[in-house]
């Protein structure tokens, strides 16, 4: 491990209010994953489901790579293969100066795209002259105070509510405040102007479908649909390894992606798009850097990773130091793999940043085996095992040679002797003992000795006492009998279980999940409906909608004085549409690209009404994404838009609608 990383170590210890920061992330991120998870019976065959899935695909990336490229560009987007994040900084500036105008002239809009703080795209637009704004909350933050995202889901994780307070004093000129809901409505207006003049958006793709050649989006604010949907040119950032081969195996990833990233059974906004809008231009660029290396070397299966981060979540490491600690666009567990593969060997002492605890395997929603891949980045095993030539412009420089993983002389003579205790059940257990008396000694004056100069400890915490018993004997004065009881009880519970769980009336069951992710229901019928909807229009004194044609009686609108338009205004406050299917186990509405501009309708104005028929509600994702596949671009919104990136505090009405109304309607 290099000195500027134990510099950087040390310093993210000792700093109180990010420890706080990292704390609470863990703890909710951790617990969030857990709850989601339960709410899906089958969680873990659909995990090796989703392994065999991004396995196969990797074992034969250039088979679907090809039916990928050639279906998209059937479907008219344009595509770009980029070997090196230079190559793709090229292409995106040959894009984006595509029309003449001077640079100077252009504004980019972006949603959050790691691929895109790999190639460190931001610096190259504005080298050029051409501004740059980052559109997701956090990622706007960490832009405002020039940083680095410290986390892959949420970039502003090491920041309070007291620092983006202070921030937006400071950069936007508004009174000091730490109301979440206020300085999330600050962003709004800033970055509204941001979406209805850019040039250009760009995104990143968490998924493309070979099948169909489609790409994914999953995103909570509303920025992403922002980005693909309203700027003339979208340019999507895509790493080649992020396929899969059909809506089944989309769906099956979908049920595990925003489980184990945020918690949600379904993110509020997931875009299938296949084609561009009128009048715009869609743009793919599927980018190597380093990918093919790792793809080819022991450290493959770190491929299959569908970034949801929660393995840093899960690390231990990880919640002392943050992402900034490892100054790599990749952190945690899996940055550690990753990072050493794509940009060099400068970043194989990353995996040293482990304590090889195996949460991070225990979390992985594809299944990982992060520590088997950690130990082999350590090994000497990556495709960049040697030290870079001194002068390293990341500062990261490893001591040590020869892809022995950065250890030091002294690392090293510990290895081998605990490689000599571990073989020796007598030596292993009197090791223990001799250890758990050490920490009870040691333990009360860590920090007075300043052990971390060789352990870590000591910063912020004092060394922890190991455990009175150790395993061993705890099991043997009747570990093993509590063992047994518990096996025995959990196999009744097993025999009690039905097989087969009731069916749950899909009506019933959508309704509550619609609730419970904010949004409002209300049942009627056919001949009633737009009565019911001038009701709610009444009561907020609004007196213009934009609504898809014929979905409304319009001589009931008129006689309340409601105006109506089919085309985008975002001066309007109320967009109508007609939803094309629901979930019931999510609570998840369907919309498609059509006429009337539907999915303008379902994203620009404040409140989002949308009508649904009761035969149309279906079971899950799983039935519902193959009506996804014919539009142009379609999207399965759960919930009004919303962000966690202050704090983790859960605010309603970020870039989308704050308020999601769907009328239910009898057949």
């Amino acid at each position: 491990m290099t000195t500027e990383f134990r510099a950087r170590i040390r310093k993210a210890i000792a700093n109180p209010s990010l420890q706080v920061a990292l704390d609470a992330n863990a703890e909710r991120r951790v617990k969030g994953r857990i709850s989601a998870l339960e709410t899906l019976p089958n969680w873990r065959e659909r995990r090796q489901q989703a392994h065999s899935i991004r396995a196969d695909v990797i074992e034969h990336l250039d088979t679907y790579l090809d039916q990928f490229i050639s279906s998209a560009e059937g479907n008219g987007i344009v595509i770009h293969r980029a070997k090196s994040a230079a190559d793709a900084v090229k292409t995106v500036l040959e894009i984006v100066g595509a029309d003449g105008r001077p640079h100077s002239e252009k504004l980019v809009a972006k949603s959050k795209s790691m691929v895109s703080e790999e190639i460190e795209l931001n610096h190259a637009l504005e080298a050029q002259g051409i501004k740059v704004v980052e559109t997701d909350l956090g990622e706007y933050i960490v832009q405002l105070r020039n940083e680095k995202p410290a986390h892959i889901i949420t970039p502003a994780v090491h920041l309070r509510r007291n620092d983006v307070g202070k921030l937006f004093h400071e950069k936007l000129g508004i009174p000091y405040t730490e109301d979440i809901p206020t300085l999330t409505n600050t962003a709004r207006k800033v970055l509204r102007d941001v979406f209805l003049t850019a040039n250009v958006g760009i995104s990143g793709v968490n998924f493309g479908v070979a099948e169909t050649g489609g790409i994914c989006l999953v995103t909570n604010e509303g920025n992403g649909r922002m980005i693909t949907t309203l700027p003339p040119i979208h340019i999507a950032l895509m790493g080649m390894e992020r396929l899969v081969r059909n809506l089944d195996d989309l769906a099956i990833l979908l049920s595990l992606l925003p489980r184990s990233a945020t918690g949600q059974k379904l993110s509020v906004y997931t875009q299938l798009i296949h084609k561009p809008l009128p009048n715009q231009q869609r743009h793919i660029i599927i980018l190597d850097n380093g990918r093919t290396g790792l793809r080819n070397s022991p450290l493959k299966e770190s491929l299959y990773c569908i970034r949801c981060g929660a393995c840093l979540n899960a690390c231990p490491v990880f919640r002392e130091l943050s992402g900034h600690a490892y100054n790599s666009t990749y952190s945690g567990p899996i940055g550690s793999v990753i990072s050493a593969g794509f940009f060099g060997s400068d970043f194989v002492p990353l995996a040293q940043a482990s304590s090889l605890c195996g949460a991070c395997k225990e979390a992985c929603p594809v299944d990982i085996d992060l520590p088997k891949l950690l130990v082999r980045v350590r090994s000497g095993l990556s495709p960049h095992p040697f030290p870079s030539p001194i002068g390293s412009p990341k500062g990261m420089l490893r001591e040590g040679t020869k892809g022995d993983g950065g250890l030091s002389t002294l690392s090293k003579i510990f290895m081998r002797i605990y490689s000599q205790v571990a073989r020796s059940p007598r030596l292993f257990a009197l090791s223990l003992r001799l250890a758990s008396l050490g920490t009870h000694l040691v333990s009360p004056f860590s920090n007075m000795f300043r052990i971390p100069a060789f352990t870590g400890w000591g910063y912020s915490k004092d060394f922890p006492r190991f455990a009175s018993k150790n395993f061993r004997a705890r099991f043997q004065s009747g570990g093993a009998k509590g063992s047994q009881i518990l096996i025995k009880q959990k196999k009744e519970e097993l025999q009690a279980t039905p097989v087969f769980a009731p069916q749950i009336d899909n009506i019933e069951q959508f309704t509550k999940e619609l609730t419970a992710v904010s949004g409002k229901l209300s049942r009627t019928n056919a001949n009633d409906l737009t009565k019911k909807i001038v009701e709610l229009l009444q009561a907020r004194d609004i007196k213009q909608i934009h609504v898809e044609p014929n979905l409304l009686d319009q001589a009931v609108l008129q006689k309340a004085g409601i105006i109506v338009s089919h085309t985008p205004d975002p001066a309007i406050r109320v967009g109508v549409t007609k939803a094309i299917c629901g979930l019931a186990d999510t609570g998840s509405i369907l919309e498609t690209d059509g006429e009337g501009r539907s999915l303008h309708a379902s994203l620009l104005p404040e409140i989002h009404i949308a009508l649904l028929r009761e035969s149309e509600i279906l079971p899950s994702l799983d039935q519902g994404v193959h009506l996804m596949r014919e539009s142009k671009s379609a999207v399965f919104i759960t919930g009004p838009s919303r962000t966690g990136d202050i704090e983790m505090s859960q605010t309603i009405g970020v870039h989308g609608p704050g308020e999601v109304h769907v009328f239910l309607v009898d057949d």
